[in-house]
């Protein structure tokens, strides 16, 4: 974690440097540092620093994470304006201050804001840089406007950021390479590595969100300043601001379902179709000489999805659900002004929504690290839901896991149903077909229905969705290359025979997408089926075979039941219960779905999953679990009820009894006496190990208290004991003590070597299913005979991963 921060630090210093030497020669003819190639590098240290951000998000949560992202966006977006004035694109007197003011001034109060938080909560060395920063974009706007004003204050403030920040930087690092034996004054982290660990493990916050927040900060700022006055034109220069927020919000939006937080991911998710709409906007002089119109059907849609989302946001931050009125206000004030955002109206709700992102991003970084919170009536929407009987909030550690294992993402369905309704509403607008740029279509279509449908599909994925997955895939390239074409003036008026074959080969994986849906419930049923009527509505237009207003029936049908799965979703991810139910499969398959509902799923990288798992077994239960082999049915030796239910569940035959494990010979050392010193020592030797050893049966089976289980384990004559070599396994068998094991398949079938077969196959059977991904071994243990082995004989039941000279060397 040292090693990331110093990666940032170094990049932050580097970044200084090359801004410093950019202004120091500024008043010189020729620049030291020509445009194009100062954007560039600016570009690829901006790369480095949301590498160093993610990076060290994903080990603890600090302020560092929220200055590294900050910076980076401030610094893609700076770099990208540097290379477009390289390039000759900003020509006109004025354009290079008009391109530059909108994200100076937002990088200034953002930067300030990160600054007074890390004053507050003594983070001396990020305050230090926040406020250099800051205070070298406040130089750089006065500069524009006042020649007073010289570009030596500003490369000043960037000599100290690098100054400082390389200081701390080799600091880090040699402490980092030392291992705590060199620390230069002021850069030792190991008073505060304990204190900034333990406020990093505690709670379930978002520390992306503020991130997000400026980036909202961003492009309000763009349309803000033209209303304000302080930039003289909207034009091409600013789509790089707007853009590099759009691009970077995806990624807070991403990040944001890594924290376990759906609402906000999806509201991050629709700002950023904001702001990529934005900067499409201010492309419209390449192509048309008149501003476009917006679709005011589509902005209408848009406000309500922002009011269901506000609502339920309300739930868990009441600060949070009304900081999104202010885009339910914008999106209103949108759909009223036919310019859209060229018009005064949505530029005023821009000024407004500048100031609430800067307050509320200011309230989640403080509340992020300090010990003492700013009030966000969070606690008192969750004292008025306890008293409700009808809805019920869901929480606990399992809110986000999936039916099939454990994921590292939550949900994504609720953003992928809404994308469907944004761009489902979008094409209501036909356009005219000799001016298809003429209206705003491209980017609701695009970013929304393609480039964020795509994201939920990668997520659903993720969480073992495969399904859901492909469809949200499929229906997201079928957005993007409809979108494109038809609305992107690349269609033409002439309909093509090789679209029609285009769209009838994207039917046909549909309908196969369709006959799936029968087997997972009725509302995906339809949410398929209705897009096969967009489709079919594309194809008939490609022909010259639409009837009228066919193609706007098909499209409403599709978005109202995009919306009734987009509130389905959301009430089923805040609320216990299924308020509106998704609907049983249309066509029931016995096997298929196994666990879904019933057996508990639980990752086996947590404590707490095993020691659940061990109170489900002490309690009689039965789980499938993982091992140094193939997964495998317990139950634990001391139950019998639970090991007759082990015995009938995967329907034991009576030539594969099943086995006994523990987790270390000691647990035997009461019966050692029972068993002849060569077969002891053959045991010490083999395990832990996959290798099974099938000792006689004799009266140190009490020892272990198996009581009427014992009828059920082995063969009278013999039992089969093993220690795994696997540390979850043992760990498990401390806490529970012998537990009786068979393979996790009905008998006859292959070995289960991941927990989704488990479910598929046993799903239904079992209590719990402890799940760790797929098997570090396809092959099952190998089994030994040892009940002549005092005669110098041992014979093999089974070959497994280990082979006969293996064992044989052992011996």
């Amino acid at each position: 974690d040292s090693l990331h921060s110093s990666i940032g630090l170094v990049g932050i210093s580097a970044g200084s440097l090359l801004l410093a030497v950019h202004f120091y020669g500024l008043p010189r003819a020729a620049p030291l540092i020509p445009g194009t190639a100062l954007g560039a590098l600016l570009l690829m240290l901006s790369s480095l620093l949301a590498y160093a951000g993610v990076q060290r998000s994903l080990r603890n949560a600090s302020l560092f994470l929220c200055l590294y992202l900050t910076i980076s966006a401030f610094w893609c977006g700076y770099g990208v304006v540097f290379i477009l004035g390289g390039q000759g694109v900003l020509n006109d007197t004025g354009d290079f201050r008009n391109a530059l003011v909108p994200g100076l001034v937002t990088f200034t109060l953002a930067l300030l804001v990160i600054a007074v938080v890390g004053c507050l909560c003594r983070e001396v060395i990020l305050a230090m840089i926040a406020s250099a920063v800051s205070l070298a974009s406040a130089h750089e706007v006065a500069m524009h406007y006042s020649t007073a004003f010289g570009s030596s204050a500003v490369a000043c403030n960037y000599m100290v950021v690098c100054l400082v920040g390389g200081y701390f930087a080799l600091g880090r690092i040699l402490y980092f390479l030392t291992k705590g034996k060199i620390a230069l004054p002021g850069t030792d982290l190991a008073k505060k590595k304990t204190r900034e660990q333990i406020q990093s493990t505690s709670g379930s916050v978002n520390h992306f969100a503020a991130t997000g927040l400026i980036l909202n900060m961003l492009s309000a700022s763009v349309f803000g300043c033209r209303l304000l006055g302080i930039t003289g034109k909207l034009f091409i220069g600013q789509v790089p601001w707007l853009w590099a927020a759009g691009i970077y919000q995806i990624g807070i939006c991403v990040l944001s379902y890594r924290a376990m937080d759906v609402l906000t991911a999806t509201f991050f998710g629709f700002t950023s179709i904001l702001k990529f709409a934005g900067g499409y906007c201010l492309l419209y002089p390449i192509w048309q000489s008149e501003e476009p119109s917006f679709p005011t059907p589509f902005l209408v849609v848009f406000s309500i999805l922002f009011v269901v989302l506000a609502l339920f946001l309300t739930l868990k931050s009441p600060v949070d659900g009304l900081y999104l009125l202010f885009y339910v206000a914008y999106c209103v004030a949108l759909a009223c002004r036919p310019k859209g955002f060229f018009e005064g109206g949505p530029q005023g709700v821009d000024v407004a929504i500048f100031v609430a992102s800067a307050l509320v991003a200011l309230i989640h970084l403080y509340n992020g690290k300090a010990s003492a919170k700013i009030p966000t009536g969070k606690g008192a929407m969750k004292a008025l839901l306890a008293r409700s009987s009808f809805l019920k909030l869901r929480e606990g550690s399992d809110l986000h896991a999936p039916y099939l294992g454990y994921s590292k993402y939550a949900d994504a369905e609720v953003l992928g149903y809404a994308c469907s309704v944004l761009a489902s509403f979008a094409i209501t607008m036909t356009g005219d077909p000799q001016a298809p740029l003429a209206t705003v279509v491209i980017p609701w279509v695009v970013v929304a229905g393609g480039l964020l449908k795509l994201l939920g599909g990668s997520v659903a994925f993720a969480r073992g969705k495969t399904l859901e997955s492909s469809a949200f895939i499929l229906y997201a390239v079928m957005w993007l290359i409809w979108g494109l074409t038809r609305y992107g003036g690349l269609y033409g008026t002439t309909r093509s025979f090789h679209a029609a074959v285009g769209i009838v080969a994207f039917m046909l994986f549909n309908g196969f997408i369709v006959f799936c849906t029968l087997f997972l419930n009725i509302t995906w049923f339809f949410y398929s089926l209705t897009f096969l009527l967009i489709a079919i509505s594309f194809l008939l237009d490609a022909i010259h075979a639409l009837p009228a207003g066919f193609d706007i029936a098909a499209t409403l049908i599709f978005g109202l039941v995009s919306f009734y799965c987009f509130l389905s979703a959301l009430f089923n991810s805040i609320f216990e219960g299924s308020c509106l139910p998704m609907g049983r499969a249309i066509v029931q398959l016995s096997g298929v779905g196994g666990g879904m509902t019933k057996c508990l799923h639980l990752p086996a990288r947590k404590a707490s999953s095993v020691k659940r798992i061990a109170d489900i077994l002490k309690n009689g239960g039965t789980c499938g679990i993982p091992t140094d082999t193939v997964y495998v049915l317990v139950a634990a030796c001391n139950r019998p009820d639970a090991v007759e239910k082990a015995h009938h569940s995967k329907r034991q035959a009576q030539d594969r009894p099943m086995s006994l494990w523990i987790s270390s010979l000691k647990q035997l050392e009461p019966a050692k006496h029972l068993f002849t010193p060569l077969l002891w020592d053959f045991m010490e030797a083999a395990w832990p190990s996959p290798i099974s050893l099938v000792v006689p049966r004799g009266e140190w089976v009490d020892f272990l208290g198996m009581k009427d289980s014992a009828k059920y384990v082995g063969t009278p004559q013999s039992i089969a004991v093993r220690i795994p070599d696997c540390s979850v396994t043992t760990h498990l068998i401390d806490l529970v003590g012998p537990i009786v094991v068979t393979s996790a398949n009905p008998t006859g079938e292959a070995d289960t070597t991941h927990h989704n077969q488990v479910y598929a196959k046993l799903g239904d059977k079992v209590d719990a299913v402890l799940c760790d991904g797929p098997s570090p071994e396809n092959i099952a243990s190998t089994v030994v005979d040892c009940t002549k082995i005092d005669s110098g004989n041992i014979g093999f039941f089974r070959v497994g991963i280990i082979p006969k000279s293996q064992v044989k060397l052992i011996l």
